[in-house]
């Protein structure tokens, strides 16, 4: 290629990392146009340069030296695509320090120490570009920062795991129960070997990191987040949500109040005639409400090969157009206020209840005054018997306390009535 195209590295070559490089060999010519020079891959850090990717390749562009990248004065952008933070950090920093654009997918890296990288970016006069980071392919990054800067945003709230909502998706028409959904998110290569990050909530969390601090322009970290994943969520569930007009998702909540900003991660029934109801599958989807772009939401695939890279190659472009204008560092960190993260027992929302009961008189006027007791107001109530001696009750409360709810369960797990309370899932997007 010629001596005028823009030079980049690559920092991985797994998954993302090929698509990066297929898009940008396959639609050269048209990435050239859009943003005035070609883009060419110096360098590739691998562990093994023998290995074959599948790829046309001179091997010659292969590399296990990161300094081969980092300091190499040609190459102006770095495009991490390894993953993990060790030694993946390390590596991000030195090329910021040394002057170099990053663009990165890295969540775990953005959304625990994207201050940092923002402070030496901008020091450096560097881009820092990461819209990869959150749900793949599906511009979410960019119009929170850009398109709807001009907005007071008052809430997000996401289907940003494709692995849960594949899972909940068959569950709910199927019927299957949660180790049958899991093995089969494992065997489709949707599930990992250990898929404690996906199904525990972990993953999402990292996201709604990121979504809520560039939201709310205040820092939100993942340990500020209340994580609850779908371990618990069973056929019996998804039958009665289905019931009460429901449908169970995985939902990365933020929400800006006067007392703080709400950050969560809990699987929740949601009307099913709410736009993000229909998202099935390994989709995903973000819902944005502003005071002047009012509700919009952003649907795709959030992850995958092409997708992730689509987005990848996008802040490329971004980054390159930066350089050859010399513009770069103007897209800085969005984090300028400090606001507090409420704690989850001040948040307050409806609940949905099963439980496990005595099957005779008096029991759900014992129950209803447990709850009663504590502010807790019961909007619905179905009851299913089970066997000549027990019966399931599920309820459906009125938007109540957080810290009043579980003050309620305590004494209702205490009841000599109450065998079980099986579930406990909130409701919301009412």
């Amino acid at each position: 290629m010629s001596d005028d195209n823009l030079k980049i590295g690559l920092l991985g070559l797994g998954t993302v990392g090929r698509g990066v490089y297929r898009i940008i060999t396959g639609n050269s010519e048209s990435i050239k146009r859009k943003i005035g020079a070609g883009i060419e891959v110096k360098r590739i850090l691998v562990r093994d340069t023998a290995k074959d990717r599948g790829l046309d390749l001179n091997p010659a562009v292969f590399t296990t030296n990161p300094e081969d990248i980092i300091s190499d004065p040609e190459i102006r952008i770095v495009v991490e695509v390894m993953g993990g933070l060790e030694p993946t950090l390390d590596y991000v920093v030195r090329a910021l320090k040394n002057g170099k654009s990053v663009v990165t997918a890295n969540k775990d890296m953005i959304a625990s120490h994207g201050k940092m990288l923002f402070e030496i970016a901008e020091a450096n006069n560097a881009d820092l570009l990461f819209e990869a980071s959150v749900a793949g392919g599906i511009p979410i990054i960019r119009p929170l920062k850009q398109c709807l800067a001009g907005n007071r945003l008052s809430q997000i709230i996401g289907i940003v795991n494709g692995t849960t909502n594949y899972m909940l998706t068959k569950m709910t028409r199927e019927g299957s129960d949660f180790n049958e959904a899991l093995q089969e998110a494992q065997s489709l290569g949707y599930a990992e070997a250990d898929p404690t990050a996906d199904i525990g909530g972990f993953d999402a969390a990292r996201k709604l990191a990121i979504l809520a601090s560039i939201a709310f322009n205040s820092r939100v970290l993942p340990d500020d987040i209340y994580v609850e994943g779908i371990t618990k969520i069973t056929a019996a569930d998804i039958a009665y949500a289905s019931e009460l007009n429901y449908i169970v998702k995985l939902l990365a909540i933020a929400k800006e109040t006067e007392a703080g900003i709400e950050a969560r991660v809990h699987p929740s029934l949601i009307p099913l005639d709410h736009p993000l109801a229909a998202v099935n599958d390994v989709y995903n989807a973000i819902y944005v409400s502003g005071d002047a772009v009012g509700d919009t939401m952003f649907y795709g695939r959030g992850a995958g090969e092409m997708p992730t890279a689509s987005a990848v190659t996008a802040d490329i472009m971004d980054a390159a157009r930066d350089l050859l204008r010399n513009v770069q560092g103007i897209i800085s960190c969005t984090c300028f206020e400090e606001k507090p993260v409420k704690s989850m027992q001040e948040v307050a929302c409806k609940y949905y209840v099963r439980l496990q009961v005595a099957d005779k008189p008096g029991v759900l006027a014992s129950i209803a005054y447990a709850f009663g007791d504590k502010d807790v107001s019961l909007a619905s109530v179905l009851q299913k018997q089970t066997d000549l001696a027990t019966a399931e009750i599920v309820v459906v409360t009125h938007t109540v306390r957080e810290g009043n709810m579980q003050d309620a369960l305590k004494i209702i797990n205490h009841l000599s009535s109450v065998s079980a309370v099986s579930n406990v899932i909130r409701v919301e997007g009412e």
